[in-house]
């Protein structure tokens, strides 16, 4: 069977790679690229050899499933939209910028005959893969304390806008940390202390954040998801979970399947990197593609994408009382 696909807005920085998913697969149409901005939505539906849709009802009516790679703001009417028109979705993260509109695409979800997804690529990679095998057969022992970090660069253009993004760099990285620990513990957070900042940037958003968690099992989670990386670093950042237990120590570590070569001299100077680990785009459009064609589940729902989006409702409400605060599922 063959899913008929759109991208609705190509907004996202990642709207690129997940159109070479959807234009290269046999089991998928990529039906066309719709856009509130005409000019980004043709400029890349033309990189993709699909077609752009200036009406998005008549996309709908093509179309099995759509991918949200608008602002973060706009997430709850594109959802909206494509439950009306029984169209099942993948959405990129974060599900919503507040608890309360997540909560209404939870019940959007529930009350309508479609299949949501959040797209959050980290469950799919290999180390990650591994790693809850190990933990689920009891290799570390119980778990004491864990450390992660989602740094990278700072992405510019609307997520360093509030109106558009809902903030910065807690914005924008919490959530896949918080969810791949959720993903490989079974805790959620509950309590939450951040430290943000804006350091490395002239943005009206943070760059800089220190998260300290508290799991529902007490387990201590500490993370730095800060816009830290200079524009020259060889990768777009990091993204590591290291989980020490009474028996032992697993970590996470996705951009280290790599082979990094540093020449001192000559045209390329400097450290190249070439990445040979999981194509977790490639994994996590080949999920929601099953799931559109099975009636099943995504891997990530929006539930779950709630839970994160509370992690960070609870950080800014932290950052700016200065206090630990308990998050309101």
């Amino acid at each position: 069977m063959t899913v008929s696909i759109g991208v609705l807005s190509s907004a996202h920085v990642h709207t690129d790679a997940y159109a070479d998913q959807l234009a290269t697969r046999e089991d998928v149409e990529f039906a066309g690229v719709v856009d509130t901005d005409p000019e980004r939505g043709r400029e890349t539906a033309q990189r993709h050899g699909t077609e752009y849709v200036d009406d998005v009802e008549a996309l709908f009516e093509r179309i099995d499933a759509g991918v949200v790679c608008s602002p973060n703001v706009d997430h709850l009417e594109w959802i909206d939209r494509a439950a009306a028109a029984n169209v099942d979705v993948l959405c990129e993260k974060p599900l919503a910028t507040t608890v309360e509109n997540a909560r209404t695409i939870v019940e959007r979800w529930r009350a309508a005959d479609i299949r949501i997804g959040v797209a959050m690529p980290l469950r799919f990679c290999e180390p990650a893969r591994r790693a809850k095998e190990t933990l689920e057969a009891g290799g570390i022992g119980t778990i004491r304390s864990i450390s992660g970090t989602n740094r990278g660069q700072m992405p510019g253009g609307w997520f360093v806008n509030p109106d558009l993004s809902g903030g910065g760099a807690v914005m924008d990285h919490t959530v896949h940390i918080v969810d791949l620990v959720t993903h490989l513990t079974g805790e959620n957070v509950v309590e939450v202390y951040a430290e943000v900042d804006t350091r490395f940037h002239e943005i009206p958003v943070e760059d800089v954040n220190v998260l300290s968690m508290e799991l529902s099992d007490g387990t201590a989670f500490l993370l730095d998801g800060s816009w830290s990386k200079p524009d020259a670093w060889h990768t777009w950042g990091d993204a590591t979970v290291e989980l020490t237990g009474s028996d032992g120590t697993v970590a996470v570590d996705y951009t280290d399947q790599s082979v990094v070569h540093t020449p001192a001299s000559g045209p390329d100077a400097g450290v190249n990197c070439v990445f040979h680990g999981t194509n977790t785009t490639e994994a996590l459009i080949g999920d929601f593609v099953a799931a559109v064609r099975e009636g099943r589940d995504p891997m990530t729902t929006p539930d779950e994408g709630l839970e994160a989006v509370a992690v960070v409702e609870a950080a800014y409400e932290s950052a700016e009382t200065g206090e630990p605060v308990r998050v309101d599922y």
